[in-house]
């Protein structure tokens, strides 16, 4: 299979991201694009030299993979019927909402020898990548992912439209099984939780403090690993990585005051920077051509979704009506 004939359902902001990517490509085809909005279809579709479907139905002989980006809800049933009829899906995270339809589309998958990708972008970030090499002992993990809200995505809460994103890595990055899960979450702009914060603790002793927010009027996208030698610190956004290595520190007492000082080894990290997405459609479009088989354990891929299910519920439970406040 020399060139693959790929098609994107559901052209809104992350669709069209998708679609863009494709027309990319030298060896994909790019043969359709379906949305129940055909305007807005057509519109993508004359920008990138492509048809436009109303029905994703019309795609199902046409392609070879596809991309899945439309709302949550309707991830299963899309992703369902793609892979019924032998094509590879890659869909936007979260997977489904449900754990046992994510289980059912990767057994379905297997079934019919296709791939079935989950869309956790950030897997195929630059620093994440080199992260994977550096930490190896994380004892304190915290991760921010703020920023403002935007009323496109309201269906879904900032959980699982945000956060999972971080669950995903942390769970990569600790060696260990989760023991427990503290979560507290609100709502501000919308119905759904617009801000989350969560502790992790794990069997090997490692805590991690996760904090997203669509409330936050500064896009902020950091991850620091405490280890017993060395601090890192990875900003998401610049694709940035840098370690501090303390060398020394000390205290200094005058009549005056106490201060502290400290000198650190400070190391930046050369990263290989490259547009997530296209890495992560790229990676798809290899697997398909290598028969279906995919290096991402779909054992991660329901890890990190049932932790976010579960951070979900505690999140609920804690919740203050809006009455209350």
């Amino acid at each position: 299979m020399d060139r693959l004939r790929a098609g994107v359902v559901g052209v809104g902001y992350m669709g069209e991201y998708h679609v863009g990517v494709y027309s990319q490509l030298l060896d994909v085809d790019l043969v359709g694009i379906a949305d129940t909005n055909l305007p807005r279809a057509a519109e993508v579709a004359a920008k990138y030299g492509t048809k436009a479907y109303a029905d994703y139905h019309d795609l199902l002989d046409r392609v070879d993979v596809v991309s899945v980006a439309v709302p949550t809800q309707h991830h299963y049933s899309v992703a369902r019927t793609f892979l019924q009829h032998g094509v590879h899906v890659l869909v936007e995270k979260p997977i489904t909402p449900r754990l046992e339809e994510a289980r059912e589309l990767y057994q379905l998958a297997a079934e019919r020898g296709v791939v079935m990708h989950v869309g956790h972008v950030e897997r195929f970030n630059g620093a994440v990548q080199e992260l994977k090499k550096i930490v190896h002992e994380p004892l304190l993990i915290e991760s921010r992912r703020l920023g403002p809200f935007v009323s496109r995505v309201q269906d879904d809460g900032v959980i699982l439209d945000v956060m999972i994103h971080d669950l995903d890595i942390i769970l990569q990055l600790v060696d260990a099984p989760l023991l427990s899960i503290n979560a507290f979450g609100s709502s501000v702009f919308s119905s759904q939780l617009d801000i989350a914060s969560a502790q992790l603790h794990f069997a090997n002793g490692c805590v991690a403090n996760v904090t997203a927010s669509r409330a936050t009027q500064n896009k902020i996208r950091t991850l620091a690993v405490t280890e017993r030698d060395a601090y890192v610190f990875l900003n998401y956004t610049d694709q940035d990585i840098t370690i501090h290595r303390q060398a020394t520190s000390q205290h200094i007492l005058t009549r005056q005051e106490l201060t502290y000082r400290q000198e650190s080894l400070i190391e930046r990290v050369f990263v290989h920077k490259d547009n997530p997405l296209k890495l992560e459609i790229q990676y798809l479009l290899l697997a398909a051509r290598n028969g279906g088989a995919d290096a991402v354990s779909m054992e991660d891929d329901l890890a990190s979704l049932e932790v976010a299910l579960q951070v979900m519920e505690i999140c609920k439970e804690q919740r203050i009506p809006a009455s209350a406040r």
